[in-house]
This record gives C-alpha cells, structure tokens and sequence, in this order.
C-alpha cells in the first residue's frame, strides 16, 4: 500500500490501532536496521541487556525474562556465544543445565548497541519537542499498563 496518507480513506486515517500499527512497524524498523549494523537482532540485544542487568541466568530463565521463545534461544545463544558475547558453563546445582553468562566482550558490544540504539530513538522522535516526546512516553506507558491480558 502506497504510504501517502491522503489516498487512504479518512476513518483509516484517524484510527488509533492503525496509526499505533504503522507507528511501531517504524520504530521496530528503526531499531532493527540499528542492531543489524552489527550483524545482530532484536533477541540478540534483549538477552545482553538482561544479563548485563540481572547477571548469569539458566536459559529457561533468560527466555521468561526476554521472551524469546525457548525454541529460538539455542540458536541465539549459539550466535552470541560464537562471537564471544556469552559463556554457558554447567550448572553447579543441577548439571543438567546450562548458566548463561555475558562476557567483557559482550559487555562492550552491549555499549555500542545502547549507543547506536539511542540515536535510532532520536531518528524515531526527531519530529517531537522533547515534552512531546515525554508526553508521549507516559500515554504509550498507561495504554500499555491498561491492557487486558
């Protein structure tokens, strides 16, 4: 569909689902092509961010916490662990298991991602005044906190 707003009739125009739609569609762009600059993903930089911030984790642990499907995990981990981001190590309270640890490598790696992320999100609100932009953190905040689930 043409992005022209003027060809699209106006109930389309104004309907929240759909901008919100086409707003996070954008974002999720912005955001992607930022990570993918370091030939990395969206689940690539959650599970480094949660290590970082919460420490060594079980896998199962990490995929509740990020929501990466467990299925996908292995295959993310194998990724990171490949570039030296993370270490798996046995678990010492139930072998059967792996701890997931970030590395100093993926501790700078988070960095730059933080780096290239944050101007990505000023890319994204550029065409806000900052009390917009804070504005519209708080209403996409309570809409959010409101949900059913």
């Amino acid at each position: 569909m043409d992005n022209d707003p003027a060809l699209l009739p106006e109930r389309l125009r104004s309907m929240p689902s759909r901008l919100l739609a086409q707003a996070g569609g954008y974002a999720q762009r912005t955001s992607a092509d930022a990570l993918a600059a370091f030939g990395l993903r969206q689940h690539h930089y959650a599970l480094l961010a949660a290590l970082a911030e919460f420490g060594p984790a079980s896998q199962s642990a990490l995929s509740d916490r990020t929501g990466v499907y467990r299925s996908d995990l292995v295959g993310a981990l194998n990724e990171l662990g490949e570039r030296g981001l993370v270490s798996r190590s046995p678990d010492p309270g139930d072998r059967r298991r792996n701890v997931v640890s970030i590395s100093a490598a993926g501790r700078q790696q988070l960095r730059r991602l933080d780096t290239a992320l944050r101007q990505a999100q000023e890319r994204l609100l550029a065409p806000l005044a900052a009390a917009d932009r804070q504005r519209l953190l708080e209403l996409l905040g309570r809409l959010l906190a409101g949900r059913e689930h």
